[in-house]
Order: C-alpha cells, then sequence, then structure tokens
C-alpha cells in the first residue's frame, strides 16, 4: 500500500460485481480479487456474492486468519471515502414500497383476527357438546 491512497464511493465499487471485474470493501479498504476468485478456498460463488458490496462481516465472520489477511494486500486499490455514507443493507432496491408493506400487514392482522374468532368458536363448540351431554 503506497503512501498515497485512492479514494471511492460505495457507488464506485458497486460497479464492479461481476466475474470480469470484482471488487470488495473489508474494513474500509477496496480490494480487485478479480485474479483470485479462482483460487478462493471457498469458490468463487462466496466471493462473487459479495462483489461490489462491503464483504466486512461476512470476511470477518468466516475467521480468516493470518494468512488471509496480508494476501489482501496484493489485492488492494485503495478505500472508501470516510465521508461517505455506507448504505444500509435495508435500502435494497427489490423491496417494496411502504404502501404494499402496509396492505400486507392489514392482511396479516386480519388473518390472525379471523384465527382468533375460529379458535373461540372451536372453542365454544366443545363447551356447548360437553354442556349438552352433562345435562343428558
Amino acid at each position: 500500500m503506497g503512501a498515497e491512497s485512492k479514494l471511492f464511493t460505495y457507488s464506485d465499487v458497486s460497479a464492479h460485481n461481476t466475474s470480469e471485474d470484482c471488487w470488495v470493501i473489508i474494513n474500509g479498504k477496496v480490494y480487485d480479487v478479480t485474479s483470485y476468485l479462482n483460487d478462493h478456498p471457498g469458490g468463487d460463488e462466496v466471493v462473487l456474492g459479495q462483489a461490489g458490496k462491503d464483504a466486512s462481516e461476512e470476511f470477518e465472520d468466516v475467521g480468516h486468519g493470518s494468512a488471509a489477511r496480508l494476501m489482501l494486500d496484493e489485492f488492494y486499490v485503495g478505500e472508501v471515502d470516510p465521508s461517505m455514507k455506507r448504505p444500509t443493507d435495508t435500502m435494497d432496491a427489490t423491496l417494496p414500497p411502504t404502501e404494499d408493506l402496509k396492505d400486507e400487514s392489514m392482511g396479516y392482522l386480519t388473518n390472525k383476527f379471523l384465527y382468533f374468532l375460529i379458535a373461540l368458536a372451536i372453542i365454544g363448540l366443545g363447551m356447548g357438546i360437553h354442556l349438552f351431554n352433562f345435562a343428558s
């Protein structure tokens, strides 16, 4: 790593998300791991699943040792601009708009209420049959 470090935005890194051009962010540093995909012990799919993203948590969770950390140096291309906000995982474009979530949650509550009423009806029916048999 040289004295001067190139700064990237999260958007810059997210453009590098293919097997031909694969960058990841690990602990604020940007790495071009394209040439390492075929050599990754866990397979290239593991790395490609994090291509163009911050893979810090996944990298740490797996428990990479000091050898893997040293190996990262050869793939270093720069750092994430510290003034940039990290995109949140919940801000996924695949999520439905908030209005759709409200409609779904209302349906969920309606279903729960109906299940509750059905359970009460079954209990009432059972008690009625029991009382009828007891009275006879």
